[in-house]
């Protein structure tokens, strides 16, 4: 991957892992553009799988650009990036480990399971994401 570690914090009950992406463009997601002119930058906080009992939070410093296509519809565009989804707040692979979870046992059972293993979620959030992902829940 692309990204640096900027900082890292290792607390007693989680770590913390400050980081950013080392390419310097993007593409719009909206026309597709290549983009280097950057408008803005912010922090994103993302949870990943946890580390020897630990949670774990991403703080991704995350570049807004700015679209240099006038026919585009929109001004300025957020990076993405390939490990969350646009607006997410778990991993891709947290999301696929709370999935498996969520698919061997009740919501009840599998939010409570997630938590002893240091994982923010609700049963409600985990109906979420099943549903979102087109598993019954």
């Amino acid at each position: 991957m692309d990204f640096i570690v900027k900082d890292l914090d290792n607390k007693s009950d989680k770590i913390i892992f400050e980081i950013s992406s080392e390419i310097s463009t993007a593409n719009c997601p909206y026309c597709g553009k290549e983009s280097k002119r950057i408008h803005s930058r912010y922090q994103r906080e993302v949870q990943d799988l946890p580390i020897q009992g630990k949670k774990v939070v991403l703080l991704v410093s995350t570049r807004k650009f700015l679209c240099d296509n006038d026919t585009c519809c929109k001004r300025t565009f957020s990076e993405r990036h390939t490990f969350v989804d646009a607006n997410g707040k778990k991993t891709k692979r947290l999301e696929k480990n709370i999935l498996f979870t969520s698919s061997q046992l009740s919501s009840i059972n599998a939010s409570k399971v997630l938590k002893n293993s240091n994982v923010d979620i609700s049963k409600s959030s985990i109906c979420v994401l099943l549903k979102k992902n087109t598993i019954d829940c």
